[in-house]
């Protein structure tokens, strides 16, 4: 935030959070960046520095003061660039916390990329890309001293920075794996956001008994006698044991959301109370499960 004497002054202090991303060109800023923003973070890249205090007030006043900001600062910004040390020392004198996140490569690691994207090096001039990227290593070497956290990408791939950063910067909710159980009917078409597909058709339809019809699988009669049979029960427990390493594996890769369809014929009775019973089955294992009955009352 900048006063009118020209001076950069100090925003009001509050719980909000501010990052500062910089580093190597081709070491994963941009990356990064959208590992932030999936999180929910307001993302701003390139700016001039003397930027980040003014637009992170206007941020906070149009969010609240617990607004996660975060901005990507390189020196395409020119001139201004050089004072982002003095930027920095100022929110954290006016007890913003800023956090200063420098990514950084391997030399060798660094060409490569620049030549698998045939771009050059923001800095090489009329040089090469090797020069380019010594030249911005002396550069930002002041920043990588004052830096909170300094990430080393040469042995990471994409989804391994994207990961890196929501343990670093995500809560423990957003670090999770979230798994949907969506029941549904096979007559109205199969959720095209399923990643796995499960039929159960093969139980005893309750639509057929007594006094069950008109009832819905979230009721206790309803559930009690999907699951009173053997093969339903037998599924289920094999289901839960099946999708077990899936969803570690899942999680290993970075997926935080997924999709797990239970389908009968009407998306009433045996789908219903068997979304129901795996989805407490897969809370039991500490997953964060949301159900949604997608044809329940649809009939």
């Amino acid at each position: 935030m900048t006063s009118s004497s020209g001076q950069q002054a100090q925003p009001a202090g509050g719980p909000g959070e501010i990052v500062i991303i910089t580093g190597l060109a081709g070491s994963g800023r941009e990356t990064a960046a959208h590992a932030l923003e999936d999180l929910g973070w307001y993302v701003v890249y390139n700016i001039a520095p003397q930027l980040i205090g003014t637009l992170y007030e206007l941020q906070a006043q149009a969010e609240g003061r617990d607004t996660r900001f975060a901005v990507v600062v390189d020196p395409r910004s020119g001139p201004f660039f050089s004072e982002l040390s003095e930027v920095v020392q100022t929110l954290r004198r006016a007890e913003l916390r800023p956090r200063l996140v420098f990514l950084t490569a391997k030399e060798d690691v660094l060409v490569r990329r620049f030549d698998s994207v045939r771009r050059p090096h923001p800095l090489q001039g009329d040089e090469g890309v090797l020069e380019g990227i010594r030249r911005e290593r002396e550069m930002l070497a002041p920043y990588r001293r004052l830096a909170d956290v300094v990430i080393d990408t040469s042995g990471m791939n994409v989804h391994q920075l994207t990961m890196k950063m929501r343990t670093s910067f995500g809560s423990f909710e957003e670090q999770s794996l979230t798994v949907n159980v969506v029941s549904f009917g096979f007559k109205y078409g199969i959720p095209i956001e399923a990643d796995h597909v499960s039929d159960v058709r093969f139980i005893p339809n309750p639509y057929w008994v007594e006094g069950l019809r008109a009832k819905r699988g979230t009721d206790p009669e309803v559930a009690e006698f999907v699951l009173e049979n053997a093969n339903a029960r037998e599924f289920a427990e094999r289901y839960l044991d099946m999708i077990a390493p899936v969803l570690r594996g899942y999680t290993g890769e970075n997926k935080h959301f997924t999709t797990l369809a239970i389908g009968c014929t009407g998306g009433k009775h045996r789908s219903v109370a068997m979304a129901e019973h795996i989805a407490d089955g897969l809370r039991q294992s500490g997953h964060a499960v949301r159900v949604r009955h997608r044809d329940l009352g649809r009939e």
